[in-house]
């Protein structure tokens, strides 16, 4: 018998637990959630008593006030499911966050530019079980990953999807793509004899011909979104972090290819000369957008394109290159140019009207932060419930999710978080998250992990 025709056989036996291991299971049971105040982000407003009722991961019905219990407890006892009910007194219900710039499977350091040298694949996967778990218990029960060396961060999407571990829903791009020398070629700083020619299928292209050829091994290795990176950037080891580095012709190629593939296309663009390529390409969101001027603000309006402002990973690089020694000296510079402006530029893309979505850079600074930048966005003059609006329902059209993510609704996943207090008045109560549901599972409650 041949090694193929033995492999046939095996799988045919196999199909039939295949096929019951993939079958839906009816989960019956229910848990009520008594909420002090719920933010309703889709309508913008804060409400008061709320009780949200969810069987199995969904979300099932919301009532307002203080409801009784014990139609929902005879309700799971009758299907043979299990009842908890769970009392968030003073605190402010809301959905699960989401932040729409992560990097889950590394977090800088003084050493991270040696690091890459002596850690292995294995040694970033390890860690990205860490820090997806810190982000979930920091209220962010999805996010986008804008990157990653080795598309480790898809197989850390499947082992939480798989609930081998606890996380964050992940949205991966695997590598980022770019050109040789810039932001997204992984041999910037090498020496010659180690740098090698990255190429296509490393994220690296110099051609609309590359450009098709990295989106389709993207697709094949099984990523969600597409990263390109058309601007320098603060953390590579090269010179600038504004210069424009695809040709409008790349961009429209990866947009073109991504599209097709259904894939949205996130672009990291710093200057301005990249975001009004980026954005006259048809990209869906500009990442960071620190030198972004009055024409890319108009031209982001016309062509609906959404920014993802990540303020704390400005303020982070430029509080981190005041220490010696912390970066390399060009990524100081750089740091130290991008970190003062950046607020600033999200405060007049509001008030331009530009669509704003919430995202972090996480990674640049250290994981489980991630709600320190509503406090920042606050501070840039967006106003409170816009902010939380950005991580959820902003956040969700985004990702295409809305029908599934960002509110509290009959049929939506059951994704939700508490703060104590009201967030409304002290936005930073965000960073003090008490309670973690994702899919209807309880990962943290009264402050304390659950899982």
């Amino acid at each position: 018998m041949t090694t193929r025709v033995a492999f046939a056989i095996a799988a045919a036996l196999a199909l039939p637990a295949a096929i019951a291991a993939e079958a839906p299971i009816a989960n019956h049971d229910v848990t009520v959630l008594h909420c002090a105040r719920m933010i309703d982000p889709a309508a913008g407003k804060l409400l008061g008593e709320t009780t949200v009722v969810i069987e199995g991961s969904r979300v099932k019905e919301i009532k307002s006030g203080n409801a009784d219990d014990k139609p929902y407890r005879d309700a799971a006892s009758a299907a043979g499911g299990r009842f908890t009910q769970v009392s968030l007194a003073d605190a402010t219900c809301m959905p699960g966050l989401i932040d729409s710039h992560t990097h889950l499977s590394f977090e800088t350091s003084p050493t991270s530019y040696s690091d890459q040298f002596r850690w292995n694949v294995a040694d970033y996967a390890v860690r990205s079980t860490v820090f997806a778990r810190r982000t979930l218990m920091a209220g962010f029960t999805s996010v986008r990953n804008l990157g990653d060396g080795n598309n480790e961060t898809i197989a850390l999407r499947n082992a939480i999807n798989a609930g081998i571990v606890p996380g964050p829903r992940i949205f991966t791009a695997g590598k980022p793509i770019g050109t040789t020398g810039g932001h997204a070629d992984p041999t910037d700083g090498y020496r010659s004899d180690l740098a090698g020619n990255p190429g296509a299928k490393d994220g690296v292209i110099d051609s609309v011909e590359d450009a098709y050829k990295a989106v389709r091994q993207h697709y094949k290795d099984g990523v969600d979104v597409i990263k390109i990176m058309p601007s320098g950037g603060v953390l590579d080891e090269s010179s600038s972090a504004d210069n424009a580095q695809m040709t409008i012709e790349e961009i429209k190629a990866v947009v073109t290819a991504a599209h097709d593939y259904g894939f949205t296309v996130a672009a990291h663009a710093h200057g301005a000369e990249a975001i009004r390529r980026a954005v006259l390409a048809g990209v869906d969101s500009i990442e960071h957008g620190t030198f972004m001027n009055d024409e890319d603000m108009k031209l982001m309006k016309e062509h609906g394109t959404w920014y993802v402002p990540t303020i704390i990973a400005g303020k982070y690089v430029q509080e981190m290159a005041a220490k010696p020694g912390y970066y390399p000296p060009q990524v100081a510079a750089k740091a130290m140019q991008v970190g003062p402006i950046i607020q600033a530029t999200a405060g007049k893309a509001y008030k331009a009207g530009v669509k704003i979505a919430f995202g972090t850079d996480a990674a640049v600074y250290p994981h489980g932060q991630n709600a320190k930048e509503f406090e920042y966005m606050v501070q840039a003059g967006m106003p409170a419930m816009y902010v939380l609006q950005a991580a959820t329902t902003h956040a969700a059209e985004l990702l295409h999710k809305k029908d599934e993510l960002g509110q509290i609704a009959a049929g939506r996943r059951a994704d939700v978080i508490a703060v104590p207090g009201n967030p409304i008045d002290d936005i930073t109560l965000m960073q003090k998250v008490s309670f973690v549901m994702k899919d209807g599972v309880v990962y943290k409650q009264d402050g304390k992990a659950t899982l």
